[in-house]
């Protein structure tokens, strides 16, 4: 078997399926990247039980269809120093060895036999499929994934709910602290249903959807998804059991709210939570009319800081305390120049909205406070 591509190509399609592969393995099988080129085309698959990613390259030149394995780390050092030249692969499907031949050398390595790659599960006849585009997929999986939990007692909090109902498809991250909740409003059904895609998978998209510039499909049953994109899929197993009601913990009608630049109290932040107690990370909200003042400190080492923002503020004066990482992370994963935020007193969450939503699409963010000693 004799075959031509791309090396920057084969690169960058090995960089994103070697983030599938854990470092140990059951099977030694899973170490490796599956090559199979049928009809000038190669589809590159790497597996890890329970995800199973594919990328496919046209190729230059290809004489045969065939399947062989090559240990992950072998190819991947093998083409990752080589500037863009054409590479071309000799392949003995007898004795399993490989050549490559690079513009100034060439490598020798052995293949393992195809037949002991494991397949990917078929999707049932009960399946359903969303279409989405890519750019809508790869923001709303940006925005989420720093509020999914690491929780081995509730793993359904692991993961990112996807919630497809009449309304709107919700996708949807909390970890009990801070939760985000995107709603796609050109995507509904009038037959719900919902799954919870794993974190490592998601992260897997998230490194691909960038360069995606189409639809995705996610096609998914009760226990596994497909998700299908220009250059290759994604078959990945779900988490089972059934996600907190989301809905019933955002609080409606907060009566007072603050707009404010997300960019200046994200700046603020930034300064004033060094100064907090490292434990609590506890920032206290001072609010009163046109004007937010933000406090930390920590008495054990008698540091503290203290700044004032002026911002757009008409409700009752109020003292609130929030973690200052979470609220960090919630203003680092909005996109939007101003931010609302909606209270209603010192014990309920916060919510923290765009001032403006994307298009088609409405993003909330919630809160949880701190308790204040005062």
């Amino acid at each position: 078997m004799r075959f031509i591509l791309s090396s920057s190509a084969l690169n960058s399609r090995l960089s994103t399926l070697s983030k599938v592969i854990n470092s140990k393995n059951a099977l030694p099988i899973l170490d490796c990247i599956l090559f199979s080129i049928e009809n000038g085309t190669l589809t590159l698959t790497a597996s890890d039980s329970e995800n199973m990613m594919k990328s496919n390259i046209a190729l230059e030149e290809s004489d045969t269809n065939g399947s062989f394995c090559v240990p992950n780390r072998t190819i991947l050092d093998a083409v990752k120093e080589l500037p863009e030249q054409p590479l071309t692969f000799e392949v003995n499907l007898e004795t399993y060895t490989i050549k490559v031949i690079y513009q100034n050398g060439m490598y020798n390595f052995a293949a393992l036999n195809a037949d002991e790659f494991p397949l990917a599960q078929p999707m049932t006849d009960n399946a359903t499929t969303i279409t989405l585009d890519a750019a809508t997929l790869n923001n709303n999986l940006n925005r989420s994934l720093f509020a999914t939990a690491q929780d081995e007692l509730r793993p359904v909090m692991n993961g990112v709910y996807f919630d497809l109902t009449a309304e709107a498809l919700a996708i949807v991250a909390t970890d009990g602290q801070k939760l985000v909740r995107n709603r796609v409003l050109n995507i509904k059904s009038e037959t719900p249903s919902s799954f919870i895609l794993p974190k490592k998978p998601a992260m897997l998209l998230k490194n691909v959807l960038p360069r995606e510039t189409g639809e995705i499909t996610i096609k998914y049953d009760e226990r596994n998804a497909e998700i299908t994109y220009s250059d290759g899929l994604l078959t990945c197993r779900l988490i089972e059991g059934r996600f907190p009601n989301y809905n019933s913990v955002i609080p409606e009608g907060n009566p007072n709210k603050l707009v404010i630049d997300r960019k200046v109290l994200l700046s603020a932040l930034r300064r004033v939570t060094p100064f907090a107690n490292d434990a609590s990370q506890l920032v206290r909200f001072h609010l009163e009319n046109g004007l937010l003042e933000l406090s930390a400190e920590d008495i054990e080492f008698a540091t503290s800081a203290k700044e004032k923002i002026t911002c757009e503020y008409n409700g009752a004066p109020m003292n609130i305390g929030f973690k200052g990482t979470n609220i960090n992370e919630i203003l680092n994963n909005l996109e939007c120049d101003e931010v609302m935020i909606e209270l209603a007193d010192p014990s309920r969450a916060g919510l923290i909205l765009p001032t403006t939503q994307p298009e088609n699409e409405n993003v909330l963010m919630l809160i949880m406070p701190m308790l204040l000693n005062d």
